[in-house]
């Protein structure tokens, strides 16, 4: 196991650092800036006020929290959401509330889970033909599970 370092600048005052709740915990909480309200059915980008700087060969990934999930139906939209080290921008989260009622967040509140990992560069080369396996071209459903 190790660390990377993950330089934060707060672009506003109000703007909560991420935080690991638990130690060995994969996921630091990403947390709102301000409060506000997404309609039932509906998303918005949710503004967490802080920029980050990753290393290079990482990339942050952005979780849906599954308290939020389980309790109000509230995830995130393009799961996971990425962040490429060359980003310097506010850290947004696209919110999705698949519930059937308006879901109201406060400002500090945990709103998503921000993962770490190291990333392969891959080269991409053509190829007339593809080697065989067991699957072979079985698509969507093809391993039978219900």
């Amino acid at each position: 196991m190790s660390n990377t370092k993950v330089l934060i600048r707060k672009l506003e005052e109000d703007a909560v650092i991420p935080s690991i709740a638990t130690p060995g915990d994969a996921g630091a909480d990403l947390y709102s800036v301000a409060g506000g309200t997404i309609p039932a059915g509906s998303w918005a980008a949710v503004g967490t006020g802080i920029a980050l700087e990753l290393e290079p060969g990482t990339v942050g990934l952005v979780h849906p929290r599954s308290g939020l999930a389980a309790k109000k139906g509230i995830t995130v939209l393009n799961a996971p959401g990425t962040i490429d080290a060359g980003y310097r921008g506010e850290v947004k989260v696209l919110l999705s509330n698949t519930s059937d009622t308006d879901f109201v967040y406060e400002a500090g509140e945990r709103i998503a889970q921000l993962v770490i990992q190291e990333f392969l560069t891959p080269v991409f080369e053509e190829a007339d033909t593809l080697s065989s396996s067991v699957r072979g071209e079985g698509g969507f459903g093809h391993t039978g599970t219900k």
